[in-house]
């Protein structure tokens, strides 16, 4: 429920005025601001290293991940490496989609289990990494390092809680969330392929698919149940009232939610056309 604020009664004629809306402010999304800033802080040592030749090994020895470093104890990178990236634009790009996706998420899980799920896919996509870089490809002296496979575990959580919301593919072309994300996994499935006949990207595909997997076995097995996605309340229509398609009562519960979180001011013309149409029927209804 908003709040209304209402003030005094109006002292030359008692009535009231008309309720004043505060905007509430959206929920703190704490969890993923704090894992943005290790991803930059770390980020800056990479850079650091650049101009301090002995924070090189420091670097390189804790925050890459690879059968190699594993099998010599340096068993922490398995986390480490996924808040780690020594280039602009994979910082850029994997921020950009944890801020786009994961506010959504840790808003509906709450802090607690989305950090818990974000270090579960970020553990699983550097274990596969390095099953991949060893068993499928042979060498594991392959270093891995970003953040991708844990938003890759995101990324397939967010297509399963809202498949058909539209995404830009490549931050330009929009389509369902569940249809983007079956083109991510298509494409490191390829990537992968190619990497294992000597060519491909110098990218991890294995990584990626393994943070999905973990992402999907964590929708399926526990989140899925625990924390459904909202939706409307199906009441028993009055007999004079309108009746709602499932898709309108879905489009209109997650219109209700915009409005709690941001406030009326932050509807769409589109979405503003949705309510008139929505009124007009409810007083048509009503006159009856």
């Amino acid at each position: 429920m908003r709040r209304l604020m209402i003030s005094d009664f109006d002292s030359q004629n008692g009535s009231m005025p008309p309720p004043v809306l505060r905007r509430r402010r959206p929920p703190r999304t704490a969890a993923v601001s704090v894992i943005i800033g290790l991803n930059v802080l770390v980020f800056l040592g990479w850079q650091a290293s650049y101009f301090v030749p002995d924070l090189q090994p420091f670097m390189m020895g804790n925050f890459l991940v690879s059968t190699t470093h594993l099998l010599h104890g340096y068993v922490w990178t398995l986390v480490t490496a996924a808040f780690s990236h020594n280039e602009m634009w994979h910082l850029a790009i994997n921020m950009i989609v944890l801020w786009s996706f994961g506010t959504v998420l840790e808003r509906l899980w709450g802090a607690r289990v989305f950090v818990t799920f974000y270090l579960v896919a970020a553990v699983v996509a550097s274990i596969s990494h390095c099953v991949v870089s060893s068993v499928f490809l042979g060498n594991g002296n392959i270093p891995a390092l970003g953040a991708s496979g844990a938003v890759s575990g995101l990324l397939l959580a967010y297509a399963l809680y809202f498949p058909r919301h539209k995404i830009l593919l490549f931050f330009v072309i929009p389509i369902p969330a569940v249809a983007a994300v079956l083109a991510f996994v298509g494409f490191d499935l390829w990537g992968l392929l190619a990497q294992s006949r000597g060519g491909g990207l110098p990218i991890g595909h294995g990584a990626h698919l393994g943070g999905a997997l973990a992402g999907a076995l964590m929708y399926f097995f526990y989140l899925r149940s625990a924390i459904p996605v909202p939706r409307a309340v199906a009441r028993q229509p009055s007999p004079m009232g309108p009746r709602l398609s499932p898709d309108e009562a879905r489009e209109f519960e997650r219109i209700r939610l915009k409005v709690e979180s941001l406030g009326p001011q932050a509807l769409t013309p589109k979405e503003q056309a949705f309510l008139d149409r929505l009124r007009a029927r409810v007083m048509g209804s009503s006159s009856v």
